[in-house]
């Protein structure tokens, strides 16, 4: 099946937050969130550098939606929910990456806003990715990686219910241009996938 007619929802409800994909017109809710977020992002992310311009923000998301769109990477801002439903701040960014659909692995990425620690954020986001590639497409295999030094995105993978399968040892770079490791955690279809929180 050709990937662009696989049905991938834009919105995606949890118990407290709103999974959106990018829109263009999102350029300055996610450039208000980097860059509150760049002490906490800079250590982890390579894009978290420098803060980016309102424009280049901007970009980003009308790129992501195109693939998005294109099922090149599937990416979704997560919104706290108002009790009306309306989406309320944006408070991080979350998505399947590193997508491989002739075997259905899929990697998940996130991150949330700064100063909003231990409210659950990216392992609810997780959580509900990890639903949306097992439940709806047929995943055989979820991972979320990670530098071996980042302790609160263990801990995210772990209270998701990924299975920590190994450390690549000098796998990449730091930000800084120094040697890491990599931790990998997967959950793969038939043994972890139905054991979702």
């Amino acid at each position: 099946m050709d990937k662009l007619l696989i049905d991938v929802p834009e919105r995606i409800e949890t118990e407290r937050f709103t999974l959106r994909c990018p829109r263009p017109g999102d350029g300055a809710a996610i450039n208000a969130a980097i860059c509150a977020s760049m002490d906490e992002l800079r250590p982890w992310l390579p894009w978290a550098q420098a803060a980016p311009l309102l424009d280049e923000s901007e970009a980003y998301c009308r790129r992501h939606h195109a693939r998005f769109q294109l099922r090149e990477d599937l990416s979704f801002f997560i919104f706290e929910r108002e009790p009306d439903g309306a989406e309320g701040v944006l408070v991080g960014a979350c998505g399947l990456h590193r997508i491989d659909w002739t075997v259905r692995r899929f990697e998940i990425g996130y991150w949330r806003r700064a100063g909003l620690p231990g409210h659950g954020i990216a392992t609810e986001a997780a959580r509900a990715l990890n639903r949306l590639a097992f439940d709806r497409l047929d995943a055989q295999r979820v991972e979320i990686r990670m530098d071996d030094a980042n302790l609160p995105s263990r801990k995210v993978a772990e209270r998701a219910g990924f299975t920590f399968e190994g450390l690549l040892r000098r796998d990449t770079l730091t930000t800084a241009g120094e040697p890491r490791d990599t931790r990998v955690y997967a959950r793969v279809r038939g043994v972890e996938e139905a054991e979702v929180g």
